[in-house]
């Protein structure tokens, strides 16, 4: 399925100021609760509950080239992560890219971006694990 980008700043900075923070080397997460996840659910045509997903790269990455090359890496990887483990839906997720992504492989980037996932409890396999949360 498509991911739904955030278009808007104010999201992004909400984000930034209230969300659950993760670092690794090459990325860093935030992730917040979508107040508008009911709604997009319903204007969904398969009725499904969907992240938004906002990928950032600062000037300080590098060029045009290196910041594009940066997030090209990170949806990717977001992607691969949600088609074999899952991530958890109805939330903002901002990932921002990192000096280290430019210079760093695929893998690296995937293994960082599962790392923070995990380490803000996104991913759904995790709960399958545990038996849910209650236990």
């Amino acid at each position: 399925m498509k991911q739904i980008a955030i278009c808007e700043n104010h999201l992004y900075q909400k984000a930034y100021a209230r969300g659950r923070r993760a670092a690794a080397r090459t990325v860093c997460v935030y992730i917040l609760g979508d107040k508008k996840a009911r709604a997009l659910r319903a204007a969904n045509p398969m009725k499904q509950t969907v992240n938004r997903v906002g990928i950032s790269a600062s000037k300080k990455i590098g060029g045009a080239v290196a910041r594009n090359r940066a997030k090209r890496v990170i949806r990717e990887a977001y992607r691969i992560t949600d088609a074999k483990i899952g991530v958890k839906k109805g939330y903002l997720v901002v990932i921002t890219a990192r000096h280290a992504a430019t210079a760093s492989k695929m893998q690296d980037v995937l293994r960082d971006l599962q790392y923070c996932l995990r380490k803000v409890d996104m991913l759904v396999s995790d709960d399958k694990k545990s038996g849910g949360r209650g236990q």
